[in-house]
């Protein structure tokens, strides 16, 4: 091509030939279009590659758009769930309180009867009191949960004393109790031929827990050291007394400090009438009620480890 331009410059008409300058300015001329195009080449290739990296990036946003929809998707659901959870949940425990409030309700009206007689607090400590308090919290639990609670009486407890403050302070919602609570003695409460006082030093071992009877549980904590107590006091009103049948079921076992009692709580004998009064066994009864550190275990259970 090059050649035939030189040709076609240097002879005009068949005339002259050009001379060398305006034949190098035309190469040059030549040359800087040359140049021109590849410039356009590389800028559309820059602009090219400018339409890829935001397509790219587009794209790249539009992902990140999706990802971001996903996970609180997924988060609204997960909270969806837990809300629903925390609805059933509630909805459960209204349930169920609604359904321990019919019970013990119905123990009140026609349920067997069990007082607690708080007629000798006077001779306790403050911290003896509030233990008690606490053994009163733990008894009106058991009842909450037994299929068939007992009508629970407090007797000759008195708003102004200590073991009240300490109820009231201890026992969260106690003034709600579903209890009968009164400053009149159980023995002018009751009929003295329906009453049954519970006592360790009874002589007659109580056989059945019976529902026309009302038994009474003494006020008294294990610290006390102070014997006899309600003994003396239901002796001398003529009350049937009668004690758990500890010595009819159960027998010391070995301990290093050779340490035995039959003194339980009265949240311990409440349990142990309540497991009678539902399984009528008095050695399943018995293991609920006591605890190990009493010293005490179940005859049958002795008897199987001296044969091993």
């Amino acid at each position: 091509m090059e050649e035939a331009l030189h040709k076609s410059c240097c002879y005009s008409d068949g005339a002259s030939k050009l001379n060398d300058a305006a034949v190098a300015d035309l190469l040059e001329f030549l040359r800087i279009d040359v140049e021109l195009e590849l410039a356009c080449v590389d800028r559309e290739e820059t602009s090219c590659s400018k339409n890829v990296t935001r397509k790219q990036r587009n794209w790249e946003r539009r992902l990140e758009v999706k990802r971001r929809k996903r996970k609180e998707e997924k988060q609204r659901k997960k909270l969806n769930r837990l809300n629903k959870d925390v609805n059933e949940l509630q909805l459960s425990k209204r349930v169920i309180k609604a359904m321990t409030k019919e019970r013990l309700e119905e123990a009140r009206a026609a349920g067997l009867r069990v007082c607690v007689d708080l007629s000798m607090t006077d001779r306790l400590t403050d911290k003896e009191i509030s233990r008690l308090a606490g053994q009163i919290r733990r008894l009106y639990g058991s009842n909450k949960k037994a299929l068939h609670p007992f009508h629970i009486f407090l007797t000759e407890f008195k708003e102004d004393s200590l073991l009240y403050r300490e109820c009231v302070r201890m026992n969260d919602g106690f003034l709600n109790y579903l209890i009968d609570v009164t400053e009149e003695s159980w023995f002018h409460l009751f009929p003295s031929e329906d009453v049954v006082y519970l006592t360790p030093d009874a002589s007659e071992a109580l056989e059945y827990v019976e529902e026309d009877k009302v038994y009474i549980l003494g006020g008294l904590v294990d610290e006390t050291i102070q014997k006899k107590i309600s003994f003396t006091r239901a002796n001398a009103l003529g009350i049937r007394m009668a004690r758990l049948p500890i010595d009819e079921y159960m027998v010391k076992k070995p301990n290093p400090k050779n340490f035995h009692s039959k003194i339980l709580a009265i949240n311990q004998v409440f349990e142990i009438l309540l497991t009678f009064r539902d399984t009528k066994d008095w050695t399943k009864a018995l293991v609920a009620g006591i605890p190990p550190g009493k010293g005490y275990v179940l005859s049958s259970a002795a008897n199987s480890q001296e044969e091993l």
